[in-house]
């Protein structure tokens, strides 16, 4: 009987033929030596799931090369494999993302892939990630935060204001519908403007759109800044929740998992996002509430927090802030009491106009 052992050296499998049986003799003489004699297969260490678009695989590569550059163990050849996973959100491109409903329209099938270990971890959009993290997986890892704001991009204009009456704005956020009317009631704006960075400056070269807005961090990770017109302020345009963050989740029983990503923890960055988060979980915020929130660190060391919500046309738009100390249990009571205000303040009907 002709049989295969195997020996595992640091990762690789070398595949051992035990001698064979004289009966076999003359038909293994007729197999081809490259199969006949060894084969070695490498064994990733770490498979990162992540979204297929070139922003999702910019940052995707980023967390890889981080990792390489923070463990040599992970610097060989192979040993971190990039799995690409279709979600939802990817899948569906002809409606709005308000009217798909749900949540985790863009991280449900990366989690259910983690899960079922198919991969090891989870590269996220933080603005994509539900309040709620499914159960068995944590999420201990933000990579620093990249700027936060907003990008105006047109051929014609050099702001929003430039802009004339009647003009159309694509954007696929209510978050950025609604604070567009409300500050320029006289635009309007195609809410279904979808697909990737790429695809939408298309749109806009093609004349569907005369502007758009992008987060400037995804232009910036992809190296497509000098598609910017003009960049929007935080007063302009509050960003949304965890706007410009990447987070790394893994199954909350590995811990290799979690000690390699935790070693890539910025704690600036992930304390901002819990604040965040938190003002959204008391919100229950979704793809149709408009919804922005942004908490930042300032000159005194001190966390301020700022907080909108807004009836769906930007006929009206409630806002508060919060200043506290920078430290994680007082930035989710800040984020958690500025999102009981505005539910408060806007009433039981206030998303419904």
């Amino acid at each position: 009987m002709n049989t295969l052992s195997s020996t595992l050296h640091s990762g690789w499998v070398t595949l051992h033929r035990s001698p064979p049986s004289p009966k076999c003799h003359t038909k293994l003489h007729r197999i081809k030596a490259s199969i006949a004699v060894e084969q070695q297969t490498k064994v990733a260490l770490i498979r990162i799931g992540t979204r297929g678009s070139p922003l999702a695989l910019a940052q995707a590569y980023e967390t890889r090369d981080k990792l390489m550059s923070s463990h040599p163990d992970l610097a060989e050849e192979g040993a971190i494999q990039i799995v690409i996973i279709k979600t939802t959100g990817d899948k569906i491109l002809t409606q709005p993302l308000a009217d798909i409903g749900g949540k985790g329209l863009f991280t449900k099938e990366i989690d259910e892939a983690l899960l079922n270990s198919e991969i090891d971890i989870a590269v996220h959009s933080m603005k994509d990630v539900p309040t709620y993290l499914p159960d068995k997986t944590i999420l201990p890892c933000n990579l620093p935060r990249e700027d936060v704001r907003d990008a105006f991009i047109s051929l014609s204009a050099s702001s929003l204001a430039d802009l004339p009456p009647g003009s159309v704005i694509g954007t696929a956020s209510l978050r950025r519908k609604s604070q567009i009317l409300h500050r320029y009631p006289s635009l309007n704006v195609q809410e279904n403007f979808r697909g990737n960075v790429q695809t939408r400056l298309r749109k806009l070269n093609e004349g569907v759109v005369q502007a758009t807005l992008l987060a400037l961090a995804g232009l910036k990770r992809l190296t497509m800044t000098e598609n910017v017109t003009s960049i929007l302020s935080i007063d302009d345009m509050l960003p949304a929740v965890a706007q410009g963050a990447i987070g790394i989740a893994c199954r909350s029983n590995d811990d290799t998992m979690a000690e390699y990503i935790a070693s890539l923890n910025h704690e600036e960055t992930r304390l901002a996002v819990v604040c965040e988060r938190a003002f959204l979980q008391t919100l229950d915020g979704s793809c149709r509430t408009p919804i922005a929130g942004y908490a930042c660190r300032n000159e005194d060391g001190n966390c301020v927090f700022r907080g909108l919500v807004a009836s769906p046309d930007g006929t009206r738009v409630l806002e508060t802030s919060r200043v506290g100390p920078y430290a994680i249990e007082d930035m989710i009571e800040m984020g958690k009491d500025a999102g009981k205000e505005l539910l408060s303040r806007a009433g039981p009907n206030f998303f419904s106009s």
